[in-house]
């Protein structure tokens, strides 16, 4: 899966299901609670990393995910 082909910097995106927990992406990352993400918030792709991990800001912070954990949506 090549990530820049399925997702640029400043998409939407929502979560297709919820993870067992969620890696900060901070300089030096932090695990937190799965449940600080609903389903249904939207979250803006700020960064694409490599191992096909996407930097995402959400409303309670910016975590790196697995491009195939998200699904483009509209960030209204």
């Amino acid at each position: 899966m090549d990530v820049p082909d399925l997702f640029t910097v400043g998409d939407g995106v929502q979560l297709r299901q919820q993870p067992p927990y969620l890696k900060t992406a901070d300089p030096m990352p932090m695990l937190r609670p799965a449940d600080l993400i609903g389903l249904d918030e939207v979250g803006q792709v700020v960064g694409l990393r490599a191992g096909d991990q996407l930097a995402v800001r959400f409303r309670r912070g910016t975590f790196l995910l697995q491009a195939s954990a998200l699904r483009r949506c509209d960030p209204g």
